[in-house]
């Protein structure tokens, strides 16, 4: 359709500028969203960018299956004499590994948000100020919830019979989940010192490897020697593994519950404050 000459550019975006002066000509200001509201809608932000970009479920799915089958057949017949047996004592160590390695994005997600901006946007926003903080932890927790099933699901097609049946599945998975959601404040305060997002995941490994190596997921620490025993009798990933390795077995160890439980508070009541300090200072 033909545009006539003599209207100006003004006058044909005339109805737009009405429009949206219509829009915020409001009589009484929007209320201010709760904290709880706040939170889960950064929450569902974090789940749907996992909807438009997939392949974040790559090490989510992906890599828990390598630890499994590289470990089980790998170690397997030479540590317990063969595979089924091995299984049995590596499935859930190797369960918590699994989900500990994918704490690692939520640090490096953070720095990516920071590099394009974006949390400078939310900083501006008239909402509770840990909300995209803690609303993208929670969000990440789906995704150790997801690597969790996925470990498991293949422990179970290789032959792994928890004793501690669903209920000390569950129960273990539970206790993971919230011991991965306090360790991820560690690295969501990385990902608001470090620069870029390889330094965040360079840095991170550097902290779970030797606490995930030297612990109790492959062997009893009874056969190292006695200084690495020292390390791995102190180590928190040691005291997690045995705890969720009781309750699939049906033999809870309540000491070992009870300081996972201590631990994660301990852990989020420190880091927490400390992560969003760094964050209302981030410059």
């Amino acid at each position: 359709m033909a545009v006539d000459p003599t209207i100006t550019a003004a006058e044909l975006r005339a109805p737009e500028a009405n429009a949206l002066r219509a829009a915020v000509a409001l009589e009484q200001r929007p209320s201010r969203p709760s904290p709880v509201s706040a939170t889960f809608t950064y929450t569902w932000r974090a789940l749907l960018k996992i909807k438009h970009v997939p392949e974040q479920l790559f090490d989510v799915t992906v890599s828990p299956i390598i630890f499994t089958l590289m470990f089980t057949y790998l170690f397997g017949g030479a540590l317990a004499g063969d595979v089924q047996s091995y299984l049995q004592f590596l499935l859930p160590g190797i369960l918590v590994q699994a989900v500990l390695f994918t704490t690692i994005y939520t640090g490096y997600t953070m720095n990516t948000d920071i590099s394009k901006g974006v949390f400078d946007r939310f900083r501006s926003l008239p909402v509770w100020r840990p909300a995209p903080i803690v609303g993208a932890l929670l969000g990440d927790t789906v995704r150790y919830t997801i690597a969790s099933v996925v470990t498991l699901a293949l422990g179970l097609v290789l032959g792994f019979r928890p004793p501690g049946g669903v209920v000390g599945v569950v129960l273990g998975i539970v206790l993971l989940l919230v011991f991965a959601f306090a360790l991820s404040w560690v690295f969501t305060a990385l990902g608001l010192v470090l620069r870029s997002p390889n330094a965040v995941m360079g840095t991170s490994m550097l902290v779970l490897m030797p606490l995930t190596f030297a612990s109790n997921i492959f062997v009893d620490p009874s056969t190292m020697p006695v200084v690495l025993q020292r390390f791995v009798d102190v180590n928190p990933v040691t005291h997690l593994v045995t705890a969720v390795r009781g309750l699939m077995a049906g033999e809870p160890a309540t000491e070992g519950i009870a300081w996972v439980l201590v631990a994660s508070v301990v852990l989020t009541a420190v880091l927490a404050p400390i992560t969003m300090r760094l964050y209302r200072n981030r410059s």
